[in-house]
């Protein structure tokens, strides 16, 4: 398939499968004619990479997985290095969410000092309260 077909299947552009390409993550084979040429195998690489992607993974986080299809596994994670990645992930992540628990937190307290702070005085036995109160 040529470079166009491969990125309507893959939802991705030319340009991207270009600078992918360009990375080292893709390679494609030249026709007679100079085009690009790509197979299924090719297919599945940039399938992997999107799908990596948009787990938050960066481009460079993804050729483990790449490599790993490319040895003929049939997952991309089926290697000792892409569960590496996937460690190594979960730890970021981890750390993340760590951090915002640590400023909920703090925002939490923040926000019951400032409002006991600035609470209006509550009325006595359902009067309103007089000036100067």
């Amino acid at each position: 398939m040529r470079i166009g077909e491969l990125a309507a299947r893959a939802g991705t552009s030319t340009r991207t499968l270009r600078y992918y390409e360009s990375r080292g993550l893709i390679g494609s084979r030249r026709a007679v004619n100079g085009y690009r040429e790509y197979d299924e195998d090719d297919l599945r690489q940039v399938r992997e990479i999107r799908a990596l992607l948009d787990f938050g993974f960066g481009l460079e986080e993804t050729r483990p997985f790449v490599e790993c299809l490319r040895a003929g596994h049939d997952a991309g994670d089926a290697c000792p290095a892409s569960l590496e990645v996937y460690r190594r992930k979960l730890a970021e992540l981890d750390a993340c969410i760590d951090r915002l628990r640590d400023v909920r937190e703090r925002l939490r307290r923040q926000l019951a000092v400032a409002d006991s702070a600035h609470a209006a005085p509550e009325p006595r036995c359902g009067l309103a309260p007089h000036p100067g109160d």
